[in-house]
């Protein structure tokens, strides 16, 4: 019995023992990622990626923002971004973009680059299939790290396209962000070193400020270089070295010092409102009262996952209360994570309520994590935590190899400037594995007796009008710690989706298209199903379906009575089970189906996981034949959608919106227009729930569609057992055409709202045509020219803009029609001259075509966008499905390119002839007078 009892005693000693050696290890670095540091200080992380081939990720990462601004300095952090693309050792002024568009990389959807407090980050996507343009992409990023040539000029041309970004960003946000900033970043240069800087420093820094802060802080021992991409390792490691290495080390640098915030007895509450504010917004903040250490161990990361367990299950409980009958906010979340210090986290909670139910937000919030404070969670919400951690991270384990660089590059990114770990999935699923049978409920319900406490804490109160004082707020802090509450009651689900196994249908006919790798099954109630396997991804296969009709099927009055309901229908659930039940019997599985009813059709779209695709087929199945019918579900999405709608039209962006989609749609006796009160209370649910179930009775007018990583046999299974056995009443519906046209031809809208010096302008050119393949693509491309065209003249020469959108579409559903819109911000003063510029532009193509230069930067990004495109299973989801829904040539798929690079500046020129000579739509908010 003694040496029984000793080898069981040495059997726990021994897993103990090496239980806590495990917890006590450093996180390792991903070995496939290459991590050095050159002579100069400079550190570089490398990684082959062939997701998507021929490209490379560059990163550079700089380990300084606007927290490290001198008193003259402020906005110098983020206007020294802004210089790297205004002239460099390398690159004259315009040179850098104009060759980057030059080989298909776009400026701000490709190239790009952000300015934080404590960082600022270049994101450069380079072509890798060409041994020039990768010298060139290196190139770029060295002149970047430092030699931005910062000439007098320069740096004041560039001050009215920052003083633009600036204006773009003011509104109701940040005028009471400037308010409350100071008490939630107490006792901080947080609170007053906003990367955009102020007004004033924007117009008036001096020259010498701006090259000071590039001389002390664009340094080697601040940077690091990410390249991750399509090319051997060796072969990127020594671009850096080429290109970094003669950077000189900083001789007696500045020290990069680190910010945090101070502690504070007293509770900040700042109550702040704005009439122009189109949200009311509660926030919580507990903040910790020591700097965050980095995560670097076994230990560390375990704490994470129990905080992560944590925040999900009592996420999960506010997400129970905002599906209620009368929810208190409109949506509520809570989680410990960072602040807008670097080295401080704070538990934080928010919600977005009625302009009315602030009180009523904070009390619930408040409630909720006394709830979890003092009687803990349940079992069952644990298990249910865990289920989907592990799922979530098996589907990210699964697809390993499939990672685009991009995301890849950010990881690294953040490993370089906050340390975050870097250890790979392999290692990190593997190592939940290990540790999520050892996290126990009790220490679960600990977490947040720390995250608690009556110092150090801040409460924020957003909204368009003050309807909380600040007693009110102590009151609610300190009632809750005595207000009588119940223990959350966890009610059990039943284990299936499915109560009545369906009677198994049958495929009666299949054929197969060689040229697109796709199969389709007739089935025996008339449904089709198409489907293409794909290795795109391991652990994704995505879902659409449609029938012809939708409301166009409706009469005005069926439209206009159900158009406000029919987003809440689906927040009944389904056969019974609620939708919190649905969430609860769905945990640890990667499954969602998504019904619509939009003007032309209705469908699903959806995505599940290989291993739960039988669960997406019976939400399908179910979303058919059992929609649940339920007031008081219905009653509460339509609180939200009021309480959302709340004030919105206070703001001007908003409020533009909706005057001209008025004006374009005056006369139309289907236009249901922008929500209100008033059409909410007056949505009719037993008429929207009648109608759908109308619009589903018949799955034989459906087409489904899948692709992904697909088990034919299994698909063809369950096609039969949840699609087949659909009723088919053989309807052959199709949509109904509306008589009425939109607005076209010559018109001016003005509208005036706001008090920000700030306008919009919106211009449209709009009508009938005739669908024509060959118009379409020169149109689309029409759009992308004269956006290159505008970012030159309204940004770069007049420095008028921050940004501007341009686009050229002409679809054929429901009809045949054009529209091809552009758009702007801009200061009042500068309208008129802006838009002339504009419509010049426009004017120029229709006279004088494109130049071969711009045509040749528009050939080259289409290709680039198209040749990765093709590599996802999106595209070929959208591709497959449109052959039918939009009746398109299967042979477009894989004539894309050569239709594209048969384009010429003739047929350029000849769509804006054909469409953009015939008048325009003007829309122009102004700021009040």
């Amino acid at each position: 019995m003694k040496r029984v009892l000793f080898i069981l005693f040495l059997s726990v000693f021994t897993t103990s023992f090496y239980a806590q050696k495990m917890m006590d290890k450093k996180i390792p670095i991903d070995e496939s990622v290459k991590i050095g540091k050159l002579s100069n200080g400079l550190t570089y992380y490398i990684k082959n990626n062939g997701k998507p081939a021929n490209k490379v990720e560059l990163r550079l990462a700089i380990n300084a923002g606007s927290i490290l601004e001198d008193e003259d300095q402020l906005g110098v952090a983020h206007f020294m971004e802004h210089m790297n693309f205004n002239g460099t050792k390398n690159f004259k002024k315009n040179e850098l973009v104009d060759y980057l568009q030059s080989i298909g990389v776009k400026f701000g959807a490709d190239l790009n680059a952000y300015t934080g407090f404590d960082q600022t980050v270049y994101i450069l996507p380079i072509p890798s299939d060409d041994e020039a343009k990768l010298d060139k992409g290196f190139q770029i990023i060295r002149d970047w790290a430092g030699s931005a040539l910062l000439e007098d000029k320069d740096i004041d041309d560039e001050r009215g396209v920052v003083l633009e970004e600036y204006r773009s960003r003011r509104g109701a946000d940040s005028r009471m962000m400037e308010k409350y900033l100071p008490k939630l970043m107490y006792g901080s240069k947080y609170a007053d070193r906003l990367p955009i800087g102020t007004e004033e420093s924007i117009k008036n820094f001096s020259y010498e400020s701006i090259r000071r802060f590039q001389k002390d802080w664009y340094r080697p021992d601040l940077m690091a270089v990410i390249a991750v991409g399509d090319v051997d390792v060796a072969e990127l490691e020594n671009k850096i070295k080429k290109y970094f290495n003669d950077i000189p080390a900083s001789k007696n640098p500045r020290k990069r010092e680190s910010f945090s915030i101070k502690n504070h007895e007293e509770t900040f509450i700042s109550i702040e409102s704005d009439k122009e504010s189109p949200f009311s917004r509660v926030q919580l903040m507990y903040k910790d009262y020591e700097d965050t250490k980095p995560t670097e161990t076994v230990v560390a990361f375990r704490k994470s996952i129990v905080e992560s367990l944590f925040s999900q299950m009592l996420n999960n409980r506010l997400d129970e209360l905002r599906n209620g009958e009368n929810p208190p906010f409109i949506f509520g979340f809570s989680y410990h994570g960072g602040t807008y210090a670097r080295n401080r986290e704070a538990y934080q909670s928010v919600a977005n309520t009625s302009a009315d139910g602030q009180l009523k937000g904070l009390e619930a919030l408040l409630e909720e994590s006394e709830r979890a404070k003092r009687f803990g969670f349940t079992t069952g919400e644990l298990e249910r935590a865990k289920k989907n951690v592990l799922s979530r991270l098996e589907k990210s384990y699964n697809d390993r190899d499939k990672n685009e660089s991009g995301r890849i590059a950010g990881a690294y990114v953040n490993h370089f400037l906050d340390k975050s770990p870097i250890p790979g999935i392999a290692w990190t699923f593997n190592m939940n594995k290990k540790l999520l049978p050892t996290i126990q409920l009790e220490e679960i319900n600990e977490v947040i007796k720390n995250f608690i406490h009556d110092d150090n804490r801040v409460i924020i109160i957003t909204g368009p009008k003050q309807v909380v004082t600040e007693q009110q707020v102590l009151d609610a802090l300190n009632n809750v710690k005595t207000k009588e509450l119940k223990p959350y009651e966890d009610k059990e689900v039943a284990a299936s989706l499915i109560t009545d196994a369906p009677t198994m249908g049958k495929i009666v006919g299949a054929t197969k298209n060689d040229e697109l790798g796709t199969k389709t099954f007739v089935l025996e109630n008339g449904a089709k199903v198409t489907y293409k396997k794909t290795d795109f991804k391991n652990d994704e296969i995505l879902f659409t379906a449609y029938s012809y009709g939708g409301t166009s099927l409706y009469s005005d009055e069926e439209l206009k009575a159900t158009s406000f309901a029919n987003a809440a229908l689906t927040d009944a659930g389904v056969n019974g089970y609620s939708k919190s039940d649905l969430r609860k019997m769905m945990s640890g599985k990667i499954a969602n189906v998504r019904p619509y009813i939009s003007g032309l059709s209705e469908g699903f779209n959806g995505s599940a996981s290989p291993k739960n695709l039988e669960e997406l087929f019976q939400l399908v199945h179910l979303y058919f034949t059992s929609l649940n019918k339920d007031d008081k579900a219905f009653k509460s999405s339509i609180n939200k959608n009021k309480s959302f709608l709340g004030n919105l039209l206070a703001s001007p962006n908003f409020f533009f919106q909706k005057e001209m989609s008025d004006f374009m749609n005056e006369g139309n006796s289907r236009y249901t227009g922008f929500p209100s009160e008033e059409k909410y209370d007056a949505a009719d649910y037993d008429l929207a729930y009648a109608k759908y179930n109308e619009r589903f009775a018949d799955a034989g007018d459906f087409n489904f569609y899948f692709v992904g990583n697909i088990d034919e046999r299994k698909l063809a299974e369950l096609t039969m057992k949840y699609i087949a056995s659909l009723p088919g009443k053989d309807s052959k519906e199709t949509y109904k055409v509306d008589e009425f046209r939109p607005l076209k031809g010559s018109h001016t809208k003005i509208v005036e709202k706001g008090k920000d010096p700030k306008s919009s302008v919106r211009i449209t050119y709009q009508g009938e045509t005739t669908y024509n393949k060959k118009e379409a693509l020169a149109f689309k491309s029409l759009g992308e020219i004269v956006g290159i065209k505008l970012t030159e003249k309204l940004r770069e020469e007049e420095g008028g803009v921050y940004s501007s959108r341009t686009s050229g579409n002409i679809s054929k559903m429901p009809y045949g029609r054009y529209n091809f819109s552009i758009s702007f911000p801009c200061a009042p003063e500068n309208v008129d001259k802006l838009k002339n510029i504009a419509l010049a532009q426009v004017e120029d193509m229709a006279k004088n075509g494109p130049t071969e230069e711009d045509l040749m930067k528009t050939k080259k990004a289409q290709i680039l966008d198209y040749k990765e495109s093709i590599k996802r299973n999106r595209y070929w989801l959208n591709f497959i499905k449109n052959i039918d829904y939009m009746k398109n040539d299967a042979s477009d798929a894989t004539s894309f390119e050569e239709r594209v690079n048969a384009l010429t500046k003739e047929d350029i020129q000849m769509v804006a002839k054909k469409y953009l000579t015939d008048g325009y739509i003007l829309g122009i908010l102004n700021p009040e007078k």
